[in-house]
């Protein structure tokens, strides 16, 4: 295995060499490789909503979708936002059990943790259950992340064998390039289970709103990405081994600059913490002031729902966590939360998620193609807590404890 500390370098010399095609082959499939010897990468397209498979440049996609499965959405867990979910479908746990119950959250021993906050990222503490990189590495196979939220801790000692610290600005197609390497290193040091993620979908969505041209270039890039990893597996010989999975973690939707909820219009920001405030509200009021900020802050606002920590509805699944405050704010579709003060610099998004994850334009997507997958088949809208347990199924790992049940996958299944 090889030590953290020399993954970097490793890395940066691995995905500066080679080039393969970008046109995605369709080879002659043989017969399935007997399960369990089987390997997985599974791609993440931030924000790639389950309807933007019907949009013009997603041409790779419906290909992959074409030669295997897909969802007619894939449902994230609650909250719809990007670490959350990416956690959940790694580890098959509600947000509430694997710890990351959003992008910015407070705990009373570890103190603040923000996406950007490179010190909270890589403290482990963080984040508790097991992903699939570690449940494969603890049972003998090799896996690697090129890029997924907790892909950059040590799970109890055990790290992928090749892992990347995140750079957005790393170029596309040298991703692809490194995640084939890993897939054909020579005898036992070839990597069963790669994770890759692309995050231009998302960043498109949030700057320009989800119907925008800008989302439709976004696409055809990921896409091209898809294709390219289609064509090198192709290529290097590796259909009859290896499952291509695309999932996302959440959707996206529009936000008109005139659906903002200015808590200061309710209640004083002197009874209040706010811990994050924009689709999903965390507030812990100050000690004798949660009765009486309850009270000012629910009905207060029609576009705003407001739950005290033990009445969140149980479809949520979000009440079971310290890191949940005494106050959960969710904002109805389209709208956001704020103050007067953060509202004159924050900068301005014509698209966002993390609001209720029932929500058709909160739905990810999931697509899938290999000798483990039937062909040409549409599954039904499932929960992301299910993807961990069919990950191990594949790669014939016994799952860790977890949330999920390879019931709600199995008709995907050859």
């Amino acid at each position: 295995m090889t030590h953290p500390s020399e993954n970097w370098l490793w890395l940066l010399l691995l995905a500066l060499t080679g080039c393969g095609s970008q046109t995605a082959v369709t080879p002659a499939r043989t017969a399935p490789t007997q399960v369990g010897a089987q390997s997985v990468v599974l791609v993440s397209l931030d924000a790639f909503r389950w309807d933007y498979l019907d949009r013009p440049y997603a041409v790779n996609l419906r290909r992959l979708a074409h030669q295997g499965v897909h969802a007619q959405r894939m449902v994230p867990s609650f909250p719809s936002l990007t670490f959350p979910n990416h956690y959940t479908i790694v580890t098959g746990m509600y947000p509430e059990h694997h710890g990351i119950v959003a992008n910015t959250m407070s705990d009373e021993t570890l103190g603040g943790f923000r996406m950007s906050d490179s010190v909270a990222v890589h403290t482990e503490a963080w984040w508790t259950g097991e992903p699939i990189w570690t449940t494969a590495e603890k049972q003998g196979r090799h896996a690697g992340a090129f890029f997924w939220p907790g892909s950059e801790v040590g799970h109890g000692g055990v790290w992928p064998s090749r892992w990347m610290r995140f750079n957005d600005k790393f170029p596309n197609a040298p991703r692809v390039d490194s995640v084939l390497k890993w897939l054909t290193l020579p005898g036992s040091q070839a990597l069963a289970f790669v994770a890759l993620y692309y995050s231009d979908v998302d960043h498109a969505g949030h700057d320009f709103g989800p119907g925008s041209p800008q989302v439709d270039s976004a696409i055809a890039r990921v896409d091209s990405m898809v294709g390219r990893l289609m064509a090198g597996i192709a290529a290097r010989g590796l259909s009859d081994r290896v499952n291509l999975v695309v999932v996302s973690d959440h959707g996206m939707t529009d936000t008109p600059p005139d659906h903002v909820i200015f808590l200061d219009d309710y209640v004083s920001l002197d009874d209040i913490t706010i811990v994050d405030a924009a689709e999903l509200g965390l507030i812990t009021p100050k000690p004798g002031k949660l009765a009486d900020v309850y009270r000012k802050l629910h009905s207060a606002n029609p576009h705003l729902s407001v739950y005290r920590k033990a009445e969140v509805p149980t479809r949520f699944h979000y009440d079971n966590n310290p890191r949940i405050p005494p106050l959960v704010l969710m904002a109805e579709l389209g709208w956001e939360m704020t103050t007067h003060a953060r509202d004159a610099v924050r900068k301005p998004k014509l698209g966002a998620h993390g609001f209720d994850n029932q929500a058709p334009a909160m739905g990810a997507s999931f697509i899938a193609a290999g000798p483990a997958f039937r062909t040409g088949y549409t599954a039904a809208p499932f929960q992301n807590i299910h993807v961990y347990d069919l990950l191990c199924h594949i790669l014939g790992l016994k799952p860790a404890p977890n949330d999920g049940s390879l019931d709600s996958t199995r008709a995907m299944l050859r």
